[in-house]
């Protein structure tokens, strides 16, 4: 049974950084990629960083890009989203989800955790 269980949301002023982690377990697949995702109140969720499964190919949505990093510990029970230079812009509820086997362009990740929430104060 796959669960992901994020952690590290809170309330943080714009300018500041904020790291949040998602733990990983039942998840095997060597192919597939892991992502993180958000969604803002009254809008649609978005993917904003994704990760292959072994930890490589990094990508990230223009509106986070330079700002925050995705990583994936070498025991890959850990995918983490490093947020620096925080804008309120980026509150929202994020999510981490994973999916086997290969990388989905949309929302259909096969596998999802229950949210965590960030809240950036100007």
């Amino acid at each position: 049974q796959v669960q992901l269980v994020e952690s590290g949301g809170g309330s943080v002023q714009a300018g500041g950084s904020l790291r949040l982690s998602c733990g990983i377990s039942g998840y095997t697949s060597r192919s597939g990629c892991m992502g993180w995702f958000r969604q803002a109140p009254g809008k649609e969720r978005e993917r904003i960083a994704r990760i292959d499964n072994d930890g490589g190919m990094p990508s990230y949505a223009d509106s986070v890009k330079g700002r925050f990093t995705i990583s994936l510990d070498n025991a890959k029970t850990t995918l983490f989203l490093q947020m620096n230079s925080v804008r309120p812009e980026d509150t929202a509820m994020y999510y981490c989800a994973a999916n086997p086997f290969d990388c989905p362009s949309s929302m259909l990740f096969a596998y999802w955790g229950q949210g965590t929430q960030v809240t950036v104060s100007s």
